[in-house]
């Protein structure tokens, strides 16, 4: 599958966000441990510099390494073209959307028809497999 039409279901979204978050526990967990940072370093440390450079993956890379590994990117839902750094910090800021309302956001995958999350959606976004 390829092109925009072929937007990633929720199976192999989930696995890249499995394969995410393990790298995250992975790299953060220990630092959080060995460097006893406190709540406010454990909160920037799991937290605020995953979001970064996650947002910094999807504007150089256009994926992160758990959707690398699926073969999908995220492309501008308009122009199937990059999209902004702005684009990308917003989707970012609105996984909360689709993940506060029970991950109601998340599983709208499975239902949509172009399969966007809601964050997706607020953020002008899909994802999409690579060609």
């Amino acid at each position: 599958m390829s092109g925009l039409d072929d937007g990633v279901g929720v199976g192999p979204r989930l696995g890249a966000f499995a394969l995410d978050a393990l790298l995250v526990f992975v790299v953060a967990g220990p630092l959080i441990a060995v460097t006893r940072v406190g709540i406010a370093g454990a909160l920037l440390l799991g937290i605020v510099a995953p979001a970064v450079v996650t947002v910094f993956c999807w504007h150089r890379y256009g994926a992160t390494p758990g959707k690398i590994t699926f073969s999908a990117r995220i492309v501008d839902a308009r122009s199937g073209g990059r999209p902004s750094l702005a684009r990308l910090a917003a989707r970012c800021a609105a996984y909360l959307a689709s993940a506060l309302p029970f991950f109601l956001g998340f599983a709208w995958i499975a239902i949509d028809r172009r399969k966007q999350a809601w964050h997706d959606k607020i953020a002008g976004t899909r994802v999409i497999y690579e060609e």
